[in-house]
């Protein structure tokens, strides 16, 4: 009885999951937004199944998804079914959310990379090239804008500014490839998660924000990649550019979580209202100075540990 109740249970997932994947690939525009509970289903049966049953549940899920829509559901199913699976057996080892959130990420990023190798090889579509020329052909008719306004002066300036665009973002790639990630598995999972406790599945609570604190290793490598940038002076357009822009980026990027961490707790010790700290956050993404501003208060509160601080003189 218990293994008909599995098939049972298999069954009415992988259905529902055909479901989804036949509206993702159909119905463009509800996908775009469905494509986020691909992951559900496998969730669900690898949360309540033992290793030999999710690997049985996986291979029917890549049979269907083949039969449903041909390579392209194949590829949707690796890169979301294999997200939902270790998700799922992540939540059933009782792991934390920032365990579940890394591991997820880290796949959800190799499964862009390989898709785009794939694209690139077998299907000679090149994303990323075809989003800069788009861009560029875009620049092309401002230019003509420009010029039949009679205000030529501007066009070489534009165009600067363009190109100096078009090569930050190919450079900054591999950053935005992991902001990319981290923010579709955090949806993946503010999406999903609600849904698979309403089936008793446990799934471990967040901890509060205010209580974040990075490893204060991340300070150091930040501080390496900011020496090796300004004393190695690295050309432009080579790998080790590359890879220190990249990781400044990134490095900053944890350096402002950090920060905004830190306004948190300050205001929580002096009980004020959120909604000031939330308006802080839309500030630091939208307006540069803030933006350093809350960048260095992360980097003091990492290398000087103002929370102990704060909390002795308390």
């Amino acid at each position: 009885m218990r293994n008909v109740g599995k098939l049972t249970e298999g069954a009415i997932l992988l259905a529902a999951f055909a479901a989804i994947l036949l509206i993702t690939i159909y119905v463009p525009l509800i996908g775009s937004i469905l494509n986020f509970v691909l992951p559900l289903p496998f969730m669900m049966f690898a949360a309540k199944n033992n290793v030999k049953n999710i690997a049985a549940f996986f291979i029917a899920a890549v049979i269907i998804s083949f039969i449903a829509g041909s390579f392209l559901g194949l590829g949707f199913m690796l890169m979301y079914g294999v997200i939902g699976t270790v998700i799922g057996y992540l939540l059933q080892k009782n792991r934390s959310r920032t365990t579940i959130l890394i591991s997820s990420s880290l796949i959800f990023m190799a499964g862009l990379v390989i898709m785009y190798a794939v694209s690139v090889a077998f299907f000679k579509f090149d994303f990323i090239h075809e989003l800069t020329e788009a861009y560029k052909q875009s620049a092309k008719m401002s230019e003509e804008l420009l010029r039949s306004m009679g205000r030529e002066d501007q066009i070489a300036q534009i165009n600067k500014q363009n190109e100096l665009l078009i090569n930050t973002l190919q450079t900054l790639a591999p950053s935005l490839l992991i902001v990319i990630s981290i923010i579709s598995v955090f949806v993946i999972q503010w999406i999903c998660f609600p849904i698979i406790k309403r089936f008793g599945i446990k799934v471990q609570p967040w901890g509060h924000f205010r209580n974040l604190s990075l490893p204060k290793s991340l300070l150091w490598y930040y501080l390496i990649a900011i020496v090796v940038r300004i004393l190695g002076h690295p050309a432009e357009g080579t790998y080790l550019f590359t890879v220190i822009t990249n990781a400044v980026y990134i490095l900053e990027l944890f350096m402002v979580l950090q920060g905004l961490s830190f306004l948190f707790f300050i205001l929580h010790r002096r009980s004020v209202a959120k909604g000031l700290g939330v308006f802080v956050t839309i500030l630091a993404f939208m307006i540069p100075i803030v933006h350093y501003i809350i960048m260095i208060l992360g980097i003091t509160d990492l290398g000087f540990d103002f929370r102990k601080r704060f909390e002795k003189k308390e």
